[in-house]
């Protein structure tokens, strides 16, 4: 973004108050060290409901339906799929550290001013899907308990309102800022554990084991294949990791930081997708129901389904928040010149628009769902391998040159792109994309090779952009004049 007109005394009053009030009026601009007085441990609940979500039920039952896999080959896939995507994750969260500032705005240092914006606009647009996706699953979850309770069956009138109750409430949590969304994390990461415990525990009294145990085993490229589908969820988050360290001070560990982090996914992840996997070998049907949710209502009793059903609806409420909070940011480095709790609000019009058309038209959520998810990773990877190399090579940031977009930044390069990392993201993505095979789009040699068959094109994306990145010759970082000040961001 380039520069403002300052601030008047009015508005400075205007945002102080809101800020005491718990409301983060704070947008691209790197945080000072004065105010960077978090831990690592609170990355810890911040994790943990980044991932309660049933959509990791649903995908758990799909790994024995689908995929045909057993109980142990579903724990080893529940295993390694937060391990390796919220391991990315962590790793590019010490970004945040390093720079005080949003993922999106640190990509302005490897990609330049106006480079920035091709990956910032498509991340963007795939923030639209995720949103959509959570919206679709909190509204479905909140129409289960209207039916479980008041025997309220489904309309298109009902359907509109809860999609709406929804989207307003994740608006209200994400437009308050990180403070807000770090106390809602805390207080449902202990509700959601409880109950857990409970439906667990039920679980295993009324599951045939001999059953579950006697399945025979899958191939290995659909555990593969598996492993890259639930991995995919979190590698969403790689491009936003930053934003949620931005506040951690300059000595935190990185180590502590990628440890609460995947150490957080993975006490849901792993859980939760065990659970779809043993529900899935009495109700095979599960993988396959009309919306992911209603399943709940009629394998638990009352008294469990309801309280479940309200944790994964805040749970749902909790990731969508968070996505929105980072689109907000995502908006301001693409040039929207509004404050961000305002840019948080055009994703919530769009995902109420697109949640509508996904509930209302679509035949199939998890078929649409599933293909989202392929080439989301895909979409995510081409950054990740490009940001990731970059920095092993940094650092630091410059905090001026970040919220400079003139001509006079020290990240303008060449015309206000780096031609190193645009080249090897626009290669990495369009070679993920050739190996990638969903219900909306076949890539050429997604099958007859190993990379294709075991549905590895993301992982292709990262290596492709990460070793051309490497290899390709880097803008020299030109230093801004001497006296020249960050100009301010909304």
């Amino acid at each position: 973004m380039g520069t403002t007109a300052p601030h008047d005394g009015a508005l400075e009053h205007l945002e102080e108050s809101l800020e005491q009030h718990g409301l983060e009026t704070r947008g691209i601009e790197p945080v000072p060290d004065s105010e960077r007085t978090a831990t690592p441990r609170g990355l810890l609940p911040t994790w943990i409901a980044a991932n309660i979500t049933v959509l990791l039920v649903t995908m758990g039952a799909s790994l024995v339906v689908d995929f045909g896999l057993n109980f142990w080959q579903c724990l080893v896939v529940g295993v390694a799929a937060p391990i390796v995507s919220y391991g990315l994750v962590g790793l590019i969260g010490i970004a945040g550290r390093r720079g005080g500032a949003p993922g999106m705005a640190l990509s302005r240092a490897v990609f330049g001013q106006r480079g920035n914006l091709l990956p910032g606009a498509l991340i963007w647009v795939a923030r639209w899907g995720w949103e959509t996706i959570n919206a679709v699953t909190g509204a479905y979850a909140l129409l289960t308990i209207l039916e479980i309770l008041f025997g309220i069956g489904r309309n298109t009138v009902l359907v509109i309102v809860t999609l709406l109750l929804f989207v307003i409430t994740t608006f209200a949590i994400s437009g308050m800022g990180i403070k807000a969304v770090r106390y809602c994390n805390r207080w449902a990461t202990w509700l959601f554990g409880a109950f857990s415990v409970l439906v667990l525990g039920r679980l295993i009294a009324v599951t045939d084991w001999a059953a579950v145990f006697g399945q025979r085993a899958g191939p290995a490229a659909a555990m593969v294949t598996g492993a890259g589908l639930i991995a995919a969820g979190g590698m969403s988050w790689t491009p936003t990791a930053p934003d949620f360290t931005r506040y951690l001070p300059g000595t935190a560990s990185s180590a502590a930081i990628v440890r609460n982090t995947v150490g957080g996914a993975g006490i849901v992840v792993l859980p939760l997708v065990l659970m779809g996997a043993v529900t899935a070998s009495a109700r095979p049907g599960l993988a396959k129901a009309a919306d992911p949710v209603s399943f709940l209502g009629e394998s638990l009793p009352l008294w469990l389904a309801v309280p479940y059903l309200l944790i994964a609806l805040v749970g749902m409420l909790l990731i969508n928040a968070m996505s929105m909070y980072s689109a907000g940011f995502t908006a301001q480095t693409l040039g929207f010149r509004v404050h961000r709790y305002w840019a948080v609000a055009v994703n919530a019009v769009i995902s109420l628009l697109l949640g509508g058309v996904l509930m209302l038209a679509a035949t199939s959520f998890m078929a649409s769902f599933t293909a989202f998810l392929s080439l989301l990773a895909v979409a995510f990877s081409a950054w990740v391998g490009v940001f990731g190399v970059d920095m092993l090579r940094r650092r630091e940031y410059d905090a001026a040159a970040l919220l400079d977009t003139t001509r006079s930044s020290a990240y303008w390069y060449r015309a206000g792109f780096s031609p190193a990392a645009v080249a090897a993201w626009a290669l990495g993505l369009a070679t993920g994309l050739l190996f990638t095979t969903c219900d909306w789009f076949t890539g050429p040699f997604a099958t007859g090779n190993p990379v294709g068959r075991y549905g590895l094109g993301w992982l292709a994306t990262i290596a492709v952009s990460g070793l051309l990145y490497t290899v390709l010759p880097k803008p020299a970082v030109v230093p801004a004049p001497a006296g020249k000040s960050a100009p301010l961001a909304v």
